[in-house]
């Protein structure tokens, strides 16, 4: 019933995914990936004999350009998509998403991330926390879990399988679940709720964009909360001391490589890692978090 279409991002297998999910109302999507691994899905889909205009529901856990870029694609074919409402200005218009993933990215834009067009309004559907969307026999059930991204779904399927976006982590083949903190949203906090949510769904599986099937769910979520702490406490007395970034990240990459090979993640994953959850993007974001703290500390 679900098939886990590995999108070869950057050439990696095992770094970045999305999910097929055959109702008997047609075919379902979670995630999209970027519009540059496009391709890999078409790919997939064809072997099920699908086509991009099969798929008439899309499920996105947020719109962060690896998990929803390929989401206009789908909706020029007749699709609905299916978000988080903070997230639909930007599925909308996303010329503001777009720049400043520019602004970082520059002229690497086109080979990581392709294009993004504009989705129309009424093809995006916004959903509430808690709300569910029937899809033939199947129950689909948005709950808005923020930490990584204020605008994150996980998506619970029917009653024991949740499709968990970056909410619970990156783990790839076998290695440590870590925590993926890019600005601007990162909220310790709001992720730790988040995880508790998910413990008390009493699921049987789940599946990681970033990479794949868990079962181990407590083991894994107990994991991931202790690598979030354990990375936020890292990077905290940087903020205090008023570091550069510059200065950071090569530091955090180090502490970040350890952390993984001390696990025994083989080195030739390392990079498989750094494609799913570039490590200094991390830097920006927990220094953001801990400002951000510090500011709301100050204004109560």
């Amino acid at each position: 019933m679900i098939e886990i279409i590995d999108l070869e991002f950057l050439g990696y297998n095992h770094a970045i995914a999305c999910f097929l999910v055959e109702t008997d109302d047609g075919p379902i999507l979670i995630e999209t990936g970027p519009h540059s691994t496009l391709p890999n899905i078409e790919k997939a889909l064809a072997a099920k004999s699908y086509t991009l205009k099969d798929i008439q529901h899309v499920f996105l856990s947020h719109i962060h350009l690896d998990h929803a870029g390929a989401a206009w694609c789908f909706a020029e074919h007749g699709a609905n998509i299916y978000l988080h409402p903070f997230g639909e200005k930007h599925m909308a218009d996303p010329s503001k998403l777009m720049n400043s993933a520019g602004r970082i990215y520059k002229d690497q834009m086109e080979m990581l991330w392709g294009q993004m067009h504009p989705i129309p309004n009424e093809q995006l559907k916004t959903m509430t926390h808690g709300q569910k969307v029937q899809i033939g026999k199947h129950t689909l059930t948005a709950w808005h879990t923020p930490g990584h991204a204020v605008h994150h779904i996980a998506w619970q399927l029917d009653d024991k399988i949740l499709f968990a976006g970056d909410v619970a982590g990156v783990k790839i083949l076998g290695g440590i679940v870590v925590p993926p903190c890019p600005p601007p949203d990162i909220n310790v906090e709001d992720w730790q709720e988040s995880i508790a949510l998910i413990q008390d769904l009493n699921l049987e599986k789940m599946y990681l964009t970033h990479y794949g099937e868990v079962t181990n769910i407590d083991e894994h979520l107990t994991q991931l909360e202790e690598n979030l702490l354990s990375w936020a406490n890292w990077i905290k007395p940087h903020w205090e001391a008023g570091s550069d970034p510059k200065t950071v990240t090569p530091l955090f990459q180090e502490f970040t490589k350890k952390q993984l090979l001390d696990f025994g993640v083989p080195k030739e994953n390392l990079y498989k890692y750094e494609a799913a959850n570039p490590s200094w993007m991390s830097v920006t974001g927990l220094l953001r978090y801990w400002r951000k703290k510090a500011e709301r500390e100050e204004s109560q």
